[in-house]
């Protein structure tokens, strides 16, 4: 029954594939597709706004993604986002035309690329509305702005942490209104000294802890994750020295500084939409697009970064002074 069910289908696919005499058109009439990237976050003054379009034609697609007009608006264009408390404009933002000019190379256009930028002061418990103008048409977004929280382990009542071999650690905060998933890094400082330089030169590394999601936008869930003492120094040893052993060998000794612990918080829509777009280890590769973009594709949405800044415990500096000098060359 298998092998009769599979010859049924397959004559069905070669009658029809040779009986079809008209040509197939991949392709569609030409549509604009406005495409919407655009983050508020309340750690930063200015904001910045992606609007692209997307594209499609015949040929060599690689080709047509490395030519200006492709991907970019060359018509005139206006960006604008409203604050609102409740449906009241509390303040008005008009966006101005900006470049880059540091985006590496790659598949699409090279070397600049344009953004859209508004200095804004950004408040919690508001509404934000962006409403976009061009070729004739409008496209829209809003977003609920994600509050501050409360970072509670380690706590502010000590200025110092001490990280203990065959020991974990925890860090703990209180879920934000209107935030739904949350991003953990720890940052480690610290100075190096480099052959040739009398000045020390800052510089930082970070170890990625992980993502939580809360149950709820409502705020105020108890939250936390842990790290263990041992992969700590272990994180150090692997991620301190420079991978070219060129530069390794400039630098002459190092000095430990303090320990930052980030808590980053995106709202539900910035957490949908990369609940979407990350890798899948199901056999089902295909997802459902997610955009809260009206009439046309992307995201418009928020976040915000708490932090808790700690200086090492002597034992701590002791623990990382004695890792092979060889390899970390830290003084203190």
């Amino acid at each position: 029954m298998k092998i009769l069910s599979f010859l049924t289908a397959l004559i069905l696919v070669i009658t029809f594939t040779t009986g079809c005499e008209e040509e197939f058109e991949v392709t569609a009439d030409y549509q604009d597709i406005t495409v919407v990237y655009g983050l508020l976050d309340r750690n930063e003054d200015t904001t910045y706004l992606r609007i692209n379009k997307a594209f499609l034609g015949e040929g060599d697609v690689m080709a047509m993604a490395l030519i200006e007009d492709s991907s970019t608006y060359k018509t005139e264009l206006s960006a604008v986002i409203y604050k609102m408390n409740g449906s009241a404009v509390e303040a008005t933002y008009n966006f101005d035309i900006t470049e880059t000019w540091d985006k590496e190379p790659g598949t699409f256009y090279n070397p600049h690329q344009i953004l859209y930028y508004a200095p804004m002061e950004i408040e919690q418990d508001r509404r934000y509305d962006l409403v976009i103008q061009v070729n004739g048409k409008e496209v829209k977004g809003s977003t609920m702005i994600v509050n501050t929280f409360s970072i509670t382990k380690p706590g502010i009542g000590s200025d110092w942490i001490n990280i203990l071999y065959d020991s974990d650690a925890f860090i703990e905060w209180n879920s934000a209104k209107h935030g739904r998933r949350y991003e953990i890094t720890m940052r480690f400082h610290f100075r190096e000294l480099w052959e040739g330089n009398p000045d020390t030169v800052t510089r930082y590394i970070d170890w990625f802890l992980g993502t939580k999601k809360s149950k709820s936008t409502d705020g105020g869930e108890e939250m936390g994750t842990s790290y263990s003492g041992d992969a700590f120094y272990a994180w150090l040893e692997d991620e301190v020295p420079y991978e070219d052993p060129a530069m390794e060998d400039k630098v002459l000794e190092r000095y430990s500084l303090n320990l930052e612990f980030i808590v980053a918080a995106g709202s539900e829509e910035l957490n949908t939409y990369m609940e979407v777009n990350e890798p899948s280890s199901s056999i089902i590769q295909e997802r459902p697009d997610y955009t809260n973009i009206e009439n046309g594709l992307g995201i418009f949405s928020s976040r915000i970064r708490m932090t808790r800044s700690k200086k090492l415990w002597p034992e701590t500096v002791s623990n990382i002074k004695n890792i092979d000098y060889n390899v970390l060359k830290f003084v203190y």
